[in-house]
Formats: C-alpha cells, structure tokens, sequence
C-alpha cells in the first residue's frame, strides 16, 4: 500500500490521527524529522490510541535519510500542497506512490518541489487557507484505495 511522509510534522494530534489512518487503511507512514514535539509524546499516544502498534513507521533523522531510504524502496514521490498543480484525483495511483505532506506551520520547504514526480492539490473552496493534514491524507488515501480496490497490503 502507498506510503505517507510526514515532513516535520508540529502536532502531535495530527501525526496520531494520520497512525490511526494509515493502521486502519494498510498505508504505512514515514516521519521526517525533526518533529515540534517528542515522537513519545502523550499527546500523540493518545490521538493514535492502540492503533498505533498496526502501523508501519519509519523515522527519518533528514529528508536526506528518507531519499536513502526510497532508493531500495521506489517509488514516486506526490507533494499534497495548497498550491499543487494536479487534482489528487487526475492521477492514477500505484501501490508504491510516497504522499507528502508538509508540516502544519510552515508547510514543504520550496527546495524539494523539484524532488517531486508530482505535486497534487485538493480543490477547495476560494478564500480559505487549507485543509488539516490529517484530513488531507485521508483523502488521498481513501482515493488511493478506491483506485487500488481497496487491497489492503
């Protein structure tokens, strides 16, 4: 199933409810670091509940480390931003896609946009900001699973 990159995620909360996601939709999660909270945090055990012990996390000390990583593990790379230029759904998704997210506060650094096989987006209504990442993946996972015919892996 499709891999969800956090890329230094600030909210415990979000991070425990995207563990809950991926625990219950067969993704598996990948943590850029560093995070704006300790990755033990009680919030965070608390958002993802028991879920937590079903979900494959990776914790990455750099984005340069995650790059490693995805070198013996391909797969393309799909930035979710507000400023995305494809429609989560005009994508066809594979089981090895890596969904990026950025971080809450700051959102993706510009640097790795160039990384990026795709950079996708969420249509919303104008005038309004963006979508909670937890929210967001889930909407892009649940998309994924529809295309993928829902085969949890």
């Amino acid at each position: 199933m499709i891999h969800l990159v956090l890329y230094q995620p600030d909210i415990p909360q979000n991070l425990g409810a995207v563990l809950r996601l991926a625990a219950c939709m067969g993704a598996q999660v990948h943590v850029i670091e560093p995070c704006g909270f300790p990755l033990s945090d009680q919030r965070l055990k608390r958002a993802g509940m028991d879920y937590i012990d079903h979900v494959a996390l990776t914790r990455h000390p750099t984005w340069e480390d995650f790059l490693a990583h995805r070198t013996a593990h391909p797969g393309r790379l799909l930035l979710l931003e507000t400023d995305g230029t494809t429609r989560y759904t005009d994508i066809a998704y594979r089981p090895s896609d890596y969904i990026v997210l950025g971080s809450e506060s700051a959102g993706t650094p510009r640097a790795l946009y160039a990384q990026m096989d795709a950079t996708l987006t969420i249509p919303m209504k104008p005038g309004l900001r963006s979508l909670n990442i937890a929210i967001s993946a889930a909407i892009l996972t649940a998309e994924t699973c529809r295309q993928l015919d829902w085969a949890f892996a």
